[in-house]
């Protein structure tokens, strides 16, 4: 199997990419193809928006590839995502897209245009502590399509985002049909305030009021509210799906953490 690398965001390390690289030399049952635009540079971007689309395209259309896995998160894909999925390449339909934060703007596209798509642990999660089981629990996904590697709770249809990411989403072209979805959000870094107000924002969109439940992920890194916010996240996340009458079926074992679990969405006619 041949997995591509690119960073539709921000750039990957060299560490990162040299330590994923001896974990696939290490287990032997694929090949890592890290396209030079990961470690392209400018300003916030791992290259300019034209490189970025370049090197997503170029991996795309490639036959010989059998999955693409974003390189890491940040900020940027959304820039590129509308004109990567302009006249997919048949070789596009054959492979399998994973990654999660800010690469949920192409999931969603990906996915909407009818392929395949996971979130799951990206290339530069292998640097935080623990990292490598992290990495392990993806490219058993990838390529063994190891259940023990799926959100152990999962029973139909899914999809998974980050909160803020799917905010931005709604009312755009790339915006997810969740109809009869089991839609697991989580976030990272993010007052609760603005939860409050993003949960607000999806329960009041027309596609929310189609969804099974929504699962509560972890939320990580709060910064402490002036005034003091009344209440947790799970308080938030419970209030605003009882308002739109949504049902909560609870936590959700997804987060920006070295636990994320893999969550494929539900193949789609594009």
């Amino acid at each position: 199997m041949r997995i591509a690398v690119v960073a539709p965001s921000c750039a990957l390390s060299a560490t990162a990419a040299e330590r994923v690289g001896a974990i696939l030399a290490a287990r032997g049952d694929a090949e890592l193809l890290i396209h030079p635009q990961c470690f392209a540079r400018d300003g916030h971007f791992a290259g300019d928006d034209g490189a970025r689309l370049g090197a997503l395209r170029e991996v795309m259309a490639d036959p010989a590839v059998d999955a693409v896995w974003f390189a890491r998160g940040g900020y940027g894909s959304n820039r590129i995502a509308k004109a990567a999925l302009a006249d997919l390449p048949d070789a596009a339909r054959a492979k399998t897209y994973m990654g999660y934060s800010d690469a949920g703007f192409l999931l969603a596209g990906l996915h909407k245009a009818g392929l395949a798509v996971a979130h799951g642990p990206m290339v530069h999660d292998v640097l935080r502590d623990g990292g490598e089981a992290a990495v392990g629990r993806a490219l058993d996904w990838l390529v063994k399509r190891d259940r023990a590697a799926l959100e152990p709770a999962l029973d139909g249809p899914a999809m998974a985002f980050n909160l803020t990411v799917l905010s931005a989403l709604l009312g755009t072209p790339l915006e997810p049909d969740l109809t009869g979805v089991e839609l697991l959000i989580e976030e990272i870094a993010e007052h609760l305030y603005r939860i409050d107000r993003m949960m607000f924002h999806l329960v009041s969109s027309p596609g929310a009021q189609t969804i099974r439940r929504v699962r509560l992920g972890r939320v990580s890194e709060v910064p402490a509210n002036d005034p003091a916010w009344n209440g947790d996240v799970e308080a938030i996340v419970r209030d605003w799906c009882e308002r739109a009458r949504i049902p909560y079926g609870g936590p959700a074992d997804i987060g920006h953490d070295v636990a994320n679990r893999v969550v494929p969405f539900p193949l789609a006619a594009s």
